[in-house]
This record gives C-alpha cells, sequence and structure tokens, in this order.
C-alpha cells in the first residue's frame, strides 16, 4: 500500500486530546489578547491629547491653520475641537494629572472588581461570563473614542467610561486561567504558561500598532477599531469556548506516547497515561508554604457547595478560605509591586519617549512596542528556568535583582540617543515582565490546584483573582504616582519605579527565607518554632 503523505502523518500523528488542547492554547491566548489591545489605546493617545502649544507670536499662524481645519471638519464637529495645546480639557497645564486620573480610574476599577470577578466566574459558565466581559469591553472602549466624533470635552465622560471598562474587564483573566489549567497539568506549567502569557506583550503591540495609526488623523478610531476587534473575539468565545476537557470526553492529563507503528494505512499507538508524581512536579520552595500530604485540607466553612449538572454538586471556596491557603497573600504582594512597575511601563512609555526622545504620538507609540517585545521573552524565559530549577521565588528574586539597576541604567542612557533607548527597551521589558508574568500564570495556578485543596479546582478562579486583584492595586498606584511625580522631573518617576521593584524583591526574599526555614527543619518544626512558621511546614521531608 501507499505511504500516507507527510501532511497526513503529521495531523494523525498527535491524539485527539492533543488537537484539542492546542486548540484551547490558541483561542485563551487570542481572547486575552484581545483585551489587553483594548487597554493600549490610552498610553498611545495621552501625547495628541495634550500637546505642547506653539509660540505667543505664532497665534496668527495657529489662527490660519485652525480656520482651514474647520473647513475640512464634517458638518457635526465644531471647529474648536481641537487646539495646538491638544484637546479640551486635557490641554491645560495639569494635564499630567487628569491624564493619570484617567489611568487610575480604570486600574481602580479593574483592581475592586477583580476581587470580586473571581468569586462569581466559578459560579456561572465561563464561557457566557467571558462573552459578557468582551462584549461590554468592546462597548466602552469604543464610547471613549466616540467623544472625538460627537465633540465630548467632558472629563467625567471619560473618567465614568474607563470606570466601567475596568470593571467588566475584571471578567477576562480568571476565566481564562481556569480554562487553561482545567486544560494542562502541572508538567512544565512555566514554560507553557511562560508562552501562553505573552498574550500580554502581543496584545499590546497591535494595540499600539493600531492606534498609532490613526492616533495624528483621527484618534477617536484608536479606541472604536480595537472595541470593535474585542466584542468580535467575544462571539468567538460564545461560539467555540470549551471550558474543561470533560465537555468533550477529553483527559484533563497530558498523555505520553510511548511507541507508534505504522503499516501502510494501518496505523496504531501505544498509550500509557502519564501520572506525574505530585511530589516530584511541586516546585520545592512551594512545597514549604503548601501542605503536599493534603492533611491540611481548607476548613469546610470556607467551601461553597453549588449544583452542577446532572444533579451532582461543586465546591466553590470562599474568598477567606482562599486566603488561607499559604503562599497566597506572599505572593500576591510581591505581584502587587511588580505590576505596578509594569504597569506605569504601560500606561506612560509613550509620553516619556515622546518628552525625551522629542517624536511624535505615532512614533513614540511604535517604539515602545520593544518594551513588549522584551516582555515576551522575560516570560518565556521566566518560565523555562523555574521550570529546569523547580523554584519559582528564586526565579522571581533574580529578575527583581537585576531589574533594579536596569531601570536606574534606563533612565540615564535613554537621554542619550534612539539607538541606547532601544537597547534598554528590550532589556528593561524581560526583567521587569517576567516575575509578573510568571506570578499571574504558574504560580497562581500552582497555589489555585495544589491538592491540598481535596481537588478542588473551583478555588483557582477565586485565587487567581486575589492575586491578580491585589496586582491590579499597585497596577492603580503606578500610573497614578508617575502622574503625580512626573512635572517634578522623569528621573523622580524612575526612583519611584526602583523602590517598587526593591519592596517586591524584599517579598520574594522573604518566601526564600521561609523555604530554607524548611529545608532547615526537614521534616516537622520544633514545638518551640514562631506558630506562622510551624503553620506554613509540611509534614513532608523536603530534604529527600
Amino acid at each position: 500500500m501507499a505511504r500516507l503523505p507527510a501532511g497526513i502523518r503529521f495531523i494523525i500523528s498527535f491524539s485527539r486530546d492533543q488537537w484539542y488542547r492546542t486548540f484551547i492554547f490558541i483561542l485563551t491566548f487570542l481572547l486575552y489578547a484581545s483585551f489587553h489591545l483594548s487597554r493600549k489605546p490610552i498610553s498611545i493617545v495621552k501625547g495628541e491629547l495634550h500637546k505642547y502649544c506653539a509660540a505667543g507670536n505664532e497665534a496668527e499662524v495657529r489662527f490660519n491653520s485652525q480656520s482651514q481645519k474647520a473647513s475640512a471638519l464634517p458638518s457635526h464637529q465644531l471647529p474648536d475641537n481641537e487646539t495646538d495645546c491638544g484637546w479640551a480639557p486635557f490641554d491645560q497645564d495639569n494635564y499630567q494629572q487628569l491624564l493619570g486620573a484617567l489611568d487610575y480610574s480604570f486600574l481602580c476599577a479593574y483592581a475592586i472588581g477583580m476581587y470580586l470577578s473571581g468569586i462569581i466566574g466559578e459560579r456561572l459558565p465561563i464561557r457566557y461570563y467571558l462573552t459578557f466581559g468582551m462584549l461590554a469591553s468592546g462597548i466602552f472602549t469604543a464610547l471613549f473614542g466616540l467623544g472625538y466624533f460627537y465633540n465630548i470635552h467632558s472629563f467625567g465622560f471619560y473618567v465614568v467610561t474607563q470606570i466601567i471598562n475596568g470593571l467588566v474587564q475584571t471578567t477576562g483573566w480568571p476565566s481564562v486561567v481556569t480554562c487553561l489549567g482545567n486544560w494542562f497539568g502541572k508538567g512544565r506549567r512555566g514554560l507553557i504558561m511562560g508562552v501562553w502569557n505573552s498574550h500580554t506583550s502581543v496584545g499590546n503591540i497591535l494595540g499600539s500598532l493600531i492606534a498609532g495609526y490613526w492616533v495624528s488623523t483621527c484618534w477617536g478610531l484608536s479606541f472604536i477599531v480595537p472595541g470593535a476587534i474585542v466584542a468580535a473575539m467575544g462571539i468567538v468565545c460564545f461560539l467555540f469556548l470549551i471550558e474543561h476537557p470533560k465537555d468533550i470526553a477529553c483527559s484533563s492529563t497530558l498523555v505520553a506516547h510511548a511507541k507508534s507503528y505504522e503499516n501502510g494505512v494501518h496505523r496504531f499507538r501505544l498509550q500509557k497515561q502519564a501520572l506525574p508524581d505530585e511530589k516530584k512536579l511541586l516546585d520545592p520552595e512551594m512545597q514549604c508554604l503548601l501542605l503536599s500530604d493534603g492533611k491540611r485540607a481548607v476548613h469546610q466553612n470556607h467551601v461553597v457547595t453549588l449544583p452542577a449538572e446532572g444533579g451532582g454538586s461543586m465546591a466553590a471556596i470562599s474568598f477567606t478560605g482562599a486566603l488561607k491557603i499559604p503562599g497566597v497573600v506572599e505572593f500576591s504582594l510581591c505581584l502587587l509591586f511588580a505590576k505596578l512597575v509594569s504597569y506605569t511601563f504601560l500606561f506612560w512609555l509613550p509620553l516619556y519617549i515622546t518628552n525625551v526622545d522629542h517624536l511624535d504620538a505615532k512614533k513614540a507609540g511604535e517604539l515602545s512596542t520593544l518594551f513588549d517585545v522584551g516582555g515576551i521573552f522575560g516570560g518565556i524565559l521566566a518560565g523555562v528556568i523555574s521550570d529546569r530549577l523547580e523554584k519559582r521565588a528564586s526565579t522571581c528574586g533574580l529578575m527583581l535583582l537585576l531589574a533594579a539597576p536596569t531601570l536606574y541604567i534606563f533612565s540615564t542612557i535613554s537621554k542619550m540617543g534612539l539607538e541606547a533607548t532601544i537597547a534598554m527597551l528590550l532589556l528593561c521589558g524581560a526583567l521587569v515582565s517576567g516575575p509578573y508574568a510568571l506570578i499571574t500564570t504558574a504560580v497562581s495556578a500552582d497555589l489555585g490546584t495544589h491538592k491540598s485543596l481535596k481537588g478542588n479546582s473551583h478555588a483557582l478562579a477565586t485565587v487567581t483573582a486575589i492575586i491578580d486583584g491585589t496586582g491590579s492595586v499597585g497596577a492603580a498606584l503606578g500610573p497614578l504616582l508617575a502622574g503625580l511625580i512626573s512635572p517634578s522631573g522623569w528621573n523622580n518617576v524612575f526612583y519611584m519605579l526602583m523602590f517598587a521593584d526593591g519592596c517586591a524583591l524584599l517579598v520574594s526574599l522573604w518566601l526564600l527565607v521561609q523555604a530554607a526555614f524548611c529545608e532547615h527543619l526537614c521534616v516537622a518544626p520544633s514545638p518551640r518554632a514562631p506558630a506562622a512558621l510551624r503553620d506554613i511546614v509540611p509534614s513532608l521531608n523536603v530534604a529527600a
């Protein structure tokens, strides 16, 4: 019989489970990339909302220019909808505070909503919940851009739009992480989620390019087009997202293929189920924080039983119950400071480049994407290192340690020219985004699906929401502080970022101290050890 074509051999070399798992990986990647795509335009448009006014002796030239603009405007636009100073009310001297307030409105609403989103999300079908969030996010992202076409200059309008958009976008992260956690086991989780988390940077890059295309000519489209993309992806989510492998009778664990045989058109494969050793796969540092033997599960008072399909029931962990999972509070605080640094770059980097390198808004937006390119490599590198070393906290600590001096160098040499700015953007992006990516994905999934929860995988959405919600508090503070501090000089903004990075480093060092203390005690802590440390030390010999 004829040999099978190479393309067909490639297709059938993967099992049905592997194809579905790959599909979910790509789909959730694109879904959350679209969320980030819709968050980026505000940072690109800042340089257009406020421009440096022309000198007083050029008033006549400015008047003539505006007159020519007015004659070319559509009839529904007022001729004063834009001035040489920008778009009212952002054309005033306090524009940095106003732009910072826009960022703070979105991020503060996002942080508050995130704590509730995980609790709500694990009690509703993920597909419906995520679809609603994406459609609503698309509407309110586009609504911001409509302010340009309808000549809206009310600061309150833009603030309210940002607040509502921040609330509905909280549906995204707990949903996609929970879905991915359902489909992928713990094996090589750092690498898998490191690659997957590059959706953040990919979304930022696409958002920058799309918003930058229209920012100088019609900045309203910089919001309307991303909003339409998010809404369209919401429809894709509704039509194609599969929440759990059991919904289509797929295996929830990875399958290892032992050997394949082929004879003409007949092909069969001997398979053995991968049964990963939980104690081997778990990060030793995490073993010191989590009860690997499962003897102390979350207290029953913190578990809510919900009705499920088929007359069964499912357990949903409470907010306080999730907080009692060892390691959740520590990693949440570490993410708070790491995300403060990352989101300050996300919202203020284009304006910084405009001021320092004297580029227009479009070119500054395009250049700022290099920070996200570095973030892609940083997230993957953090995942690979943490998988290889089996130490999540150590990986975070190392990258945070290197990030602080890198930020200082960036603030110094970025004023020396475009080449220096490009190199430092890539390096800063890798070191700043690495810990952020690792904590929000692999660490959250480790904590939310650990066997100390007695199989309560529904805790994943709540744990993810708590960690990312706490991180979002830092994300809200960073851009706000940047807006308040930047009038005194950009160097002071970088000092603030270095301080935040140092705080994140201290929290990660505390996790390492706990791990070292556990290893020193080997089997069990002395009764004379502090109660807080006795509570987190498992009865497993982690040194074995």
